[in-house]
């Protein structure tokens, strides 16, 4: 519908619902257009935006459809303006790449051990028996798996978590210890 035409419905339509739907009808598609070109995130959203704050002023625009055109994208434009401003304090959105991601959870034995000197440590560890330390040495120095340590050592899985369990409970009743694992 052009202007000429949109200028003759408004005359007879009165407002309301009708008048709105002319309106829309005539210029949705050119304000959609408009939106889109200019970047605008969510053009549709933005083009209905700008319908909901046309309707309650239809009443009292003036200068018929030439008028009405030049309100509808002076108040597009206004909502490109907010769009960008919206888009430039919104962070940039970057898909999250697994193998990329380097985070890591340190176990807490680590961070113990990175608080104290390898002297402390090999003091404390003499405090245990002979099995007890081999498992810890096994599990946390060498880094072995439940399983790896129980091939090792020849014994089974719960054999050797039963002695790292009762390593850890004996070392943590040491008074040297506590000092580091307590926070």
């Amino acid at each position: 519908m052009t202007d000429a035409l949109a200028d003759e419905a408004l005359r007879d339509q009165p407002a309301g619902a009708a008048h709105f739907s002319v309106v829309y009808r005539t210029y949705a598609a050119q304000v959609l257009g408009y939106l889109a070109a200019r970047g605008v995130e969510d053009p549709e959203a933005a083009m209905q935006e700008v319908f909901l704050s046309v309707l309650p002023r239809l009443d009292s625009v003036q200068g018929g459809a030439a008028g009405l055109r030049t309100f509808i994208f002076s108040v597009a434009h206004a909502r490109i303006v907010d769009d960008y401003r919206r888009q430039s304090r919104t962070p940039a959105k970057v898909p999250f790449e697994p193998d990329l991601d380097q985070r890591e959870d340190s176990s807490a034995e680590k961070e113990a051990l990175e608080r104290i000197s390898p002297q402390e440590v090999l003091g404390l560890l003499d405090a245990l028996p002979q099995e007890q330390r081999e498992v810890l040495g096994l599990r946390l120095v060498a880094g072995l798996t439940v399983e790896q340590a129980a091939e090792a050592m020849g014994k089974s899985e719960g054999a050797v978590k039963q002695l790292q369990r009762r390593a850890l409970l004996k070392l943590r009743e040491i008074a040297e210890v506590k000092e580091y694992l307590t926070p």
